[in-house]
């Protein structure tokens, strides 16, 4: 049941009982198998940050984002001196647990106390983040610290609608699609329809344990491949 009824017979939304306002996140750091998440900090991790980063081939990753591409370390560390210390955004930084380095950024943002609602977003992931189950995780991590920890009801994930990769990567990771806003936002010069994906408290106890199961060792062969996909566990276990 999506709604009930007042005494007028009209529909309205089903009570939310006992809700407070949630806490804002901290610069908190959180422990994973894989991964570490630890407040951005551009003195310790922005030189690691800039170095994975560079190992990319060309600029592609930073098209679809408001940021980069940086021509160099200095720029980079001048960002990440800029944004280490907003509160919203609230940027984490990954450390790649086997290697100890940074390897990429992801950001709390949009940030709705009162509501429970939370965005998750400027995800920039280098290559040796990508595709592995440290990229995963790392998601993870913030998501059960956003429901679990914080107790929040909506957590978001937003793109430019020609952004191909974001939107598979919501699709993988269990958001649903709610619709594009179309010019939603100007940035580098040029227009962007904005394609909105959440998961709510309710979609979260089921996507929690495909993620348990997804991230077991067991699911992986000796070459590191996964054995069953997210949306396979997911499946299986509806």
């Amino acid at each position: 049941m999506s709604h009930t009824a007042n005494t007028y017979g009209q529909p309205i939304g089903l009570p939310v009982p006992g809700w407070t306002p949630r806490p804002r996140p901290g610069r908190v750091t959180l422990d994973g198998r894989y991964c570490r998440l630890e407040p951005l900090d551009a003195q310790r991790h922005g030189a690691e940050l800039y170095a994975a980063y560079a190992m990319a081939p060309d600029g592609r990753d930073w098209t679809y984002m408001s940021i980069g591409p940086f021509e160099d370390e200095a720029s980079y560390l001048d960002h990440a001196h800029k944004v280490e210390v907003s509160a919203d955004p609230l940027h984490y930084t990954v450390i790649d647990r086997a290697s100890g380095r940074a390897v990429g950024t992801l950001a709390l943002l949009r940030i709705d106390p009162a509501n429970g609602s939370i965005e998750v977003g400027f995800v920039a992931f280098s290559p040796a983040l990508k595709r592995t189950p440290v990229s995963t995780e790392a998601q993870y991590l913030l998501m059960t610290y956003v429901f679990d920890g914080l107790g929040y009801r909506r957590y978001e994930w937003k793109c430019d609608d020609l952004n191909a990769p974001s939107r598979a990567a919501a699709a993988r990771l269990g958001f649903q699609y709610e619709g594009t806003f179309r010019q939603a936002v100007v940035y580098k010069g040029r227009n962007r329809d904005t394609a909105w994906f959440a998961m709510t408290d309710r979609d979260w106890p089921a996507l929690s344990a495909a993620f348990d199961a997804w991230l077991a060792p067991a699911n992986f062969d000796e070459q590191g491949n996964q054995r069953r996909s997210l949306a396979a566990i997911r499946a299986e276990q509806a």
